[in-house]
């Protein structure tokens, strides 16, 4: 299988410390058409991405050497990989660790066990949220005062300053500040910024205005209770 515009097939990264479920995962990405790598820990995991260059990332929480967490941190940093989607697999169902994957910068979030048939349809749904991206006819880069948002490059400057953003936080800044004035509401930025197929709280997106205000500040971003948020203009 491959992403849309391209021949070669889309290049899957499966990171667990479980001999198991990398043999299971793998088989059945194989049987798909994927061109997949595997790694027991994150350490490992970082230098086979380094070279490999994955389209997505499947991504263990609990491992030796270094957790999921971090390497998905880690990866993020790496600006070959920008681009890349990240799908967490863990055993952990506390709303909590979901919020920390997120915080991480996952693209999505699946409890263990892993059933195959419901990790394709979900690696699936996120290659079409990618394919929708690269068709999407919105303007590629965004100037609002001192604010510019290039979304080719993923970098976002302020007053001439980069500042560094996890990729839902990116995508949400650039959804909110396409069209200034208007109020997205919670269920308009889950479907476009997470899609139909993922389930995630509410919580989360509270998460990502949190750490857009931190870093942006409080101007930008406004509340509007009960509905949800808009741009607004300096």
């Amino acid at each position: 299988m491959s992403l849309s515009g391209s021949s070669k097939p889309t290049k899957i990264l499966v990171v667990d410390d479980e001999p198991d479920i990398l043999e299971i995962v793998s088989y059945n990405l194989i049987k798909e058409g994927y061109s997949v790598k595997t790694a027991e820990n994150g350490q490992d995991a970082l230098k086979i991405a380094r070279e490999f260059i994955p389209d997505l990332v499947l991504l263990d929480v609990m491992m030796p050497k270094m957790d999921g967490m971090e390497t998905c941190k880690q990866l993020r940093m790496i600006p070959s990989l920008k681009s890349c989607f990240v799908l967490f697999l863990t055993a952990r169902e506390e709303e909590f660790v979901e919020v920390l994957s997120f915080q991480a910068g996952a693209d999505d979030f699946l409890t263990k066990p892993i059933k195959p048939r419901a990790l394709l349809s979900r690696i699936e749904a996120i290659l079409r949220r990618s394919q929708s991206d690269s068709t999407n006819e919105v303007h590629h880069r965004l100037q609002l005062g001192d604010l510019v948002i290039d979304r080719e490059a993923y970098r976002v400057t302020q007053a001439g300053q980069t500042i560094p953003l996890a990729r839902k936080e990116f995508e949400l800044l650039f959804l909110l500040a396409s069209k200034p004035g208007k109020v997205f509401t919670r269920d308009q930025i889950l479907e476009q910024i997470w899609g139909s197929d993922v389930v995630v709280i509410n919580r989360t997106i509270d998460v990502h205005i949190r750490k857009l205000r931190e870093k942006l500040g409080d101007a930008y971003i406004s509340t509007i209770k009960g509905v949800g948020y808009k741009f607004e203009l300096l």
